[in-house]
């Protein structure tokens, strides 16, 4: 019998197999494999014994936060408390299309920004709107349904920005558990505690406890660059050109013609020594 898991509390697996759902383990061979269930997988179970016999091959899998096979991220971003994170933002979206997976920018808390701030906020959003990025108020629930209809979807962001809460809009019977905002840290609290699948009308949501450091293990130089779409309109004098320190850089150039954002192009920097500082640790 084949099931999707929908939920994962320590070594038990909730599997949705569209009839019933299942509690199942997994089978000691995977362990001998060095693979493990994790929610998302489409595997194949005895229901019987209730136990996970294969696992489907993934599309894809995210290691923070651990899932698999998803369609879409909604990356919710907070307006204020807490307040917009560009860093968070482009790290989010870095990690998400570098694993094939179509990101969403959904916006919380317009109502606690005044007029002037987010006339600058809607010049820097339709920047990324310009790179084929979707952006969407939470509040507007049914183009949010129709984006997301037959999709498996994560949801990922600032701690406190909001994700429960969207959860909770598109099916008021989940109920997730809200807290208010730290307004000492300006962050939040976590309030999800374990990695969870919702079965949402036509499409699978996850909800997953909130984070704000990220690193980019495991990404190449190349792989970097290609997330970052516009670089690709700009030529360089050298086809391994990393857009840093080289000379006749196109990118470079676009930046000081004020084509690329400068908030993009420094947290481009800001990751690429991040990957660099990784490699050399990984090799000492």
């Amino acid at each position: 019998m084949q099931g999707r898991i929908t939920k994962q509390i320590s070594n038990q697996y909730t599997v949705d197999t569209q009839c019933e759902k299942i509690i199942c383990s997994a089978r000691g061979k995977f362990k001998n494999m060095g693979l493990s269930p994790v929610v998302g997988d489409i595997v194949e179970i005895d229901p019987e014994n209730k136990t996970i016999e294969k696992i489907i091959s993934r599309k894809n899998k995210l290691d923070r936060p651990v899932v698999a096979n998803v369609d879409v991220a909604l990356i919710v971003t907070s307006l204020k408390k807490p307040d917009i994170s560009y860093t968070l933002l482009d790290k989010l979206l870095t990690i998400v299309q570098s694993n094939n997976i179509e990101p969403i920018i959904v916006l919380t808390k317009l109502d606690l920004v005044s007029k002037r701030e987010l006339k600058a906020l809607k010049k820097t959003l339709k920047y990324y709107e310009k790179l084929d990025i979707k952006v969407v108020q939470n509040t507007k629930l049914y183009k949010l349904r129709k984006m997301l209809k037959d999709k498996v979807v994560v949801l990922t962001g600032q701690t406190g920005s909001g994700k429960s809460t969207i959860l909770n809009k598109l099916d008021k019977n989940l109920n997730l558990e809200t807290k208010p905002i730290s307004e000492a840290l300006n962050r939040g609290v976590h309030t999800t505690r374990h990695t969870e699948l919702y079965k949402i009308g036509k499409m699978y949501m996850v909800d997953t406890p909130g984070f704000s450091a990220l690193d980019l293990n495991m990404m190449s130089v190349e792989e970097l660059k290609n997330t970052f779409r516009e670089f690709a309109n700009y030529k360089c004098m050298y086809k391994d050109c990393t857009h840093n320190n080289e000379k006749n850089c196109g990118v470079k150039k676009a930046l000081d013609d004020g084509l690329i954002l400068p908030t993009r192009y420094e947290n481009y920097i800001r990751f690429l020594k991040e990957i660099y500082e990784n490699s050399s640790k990984l090799y000492k």
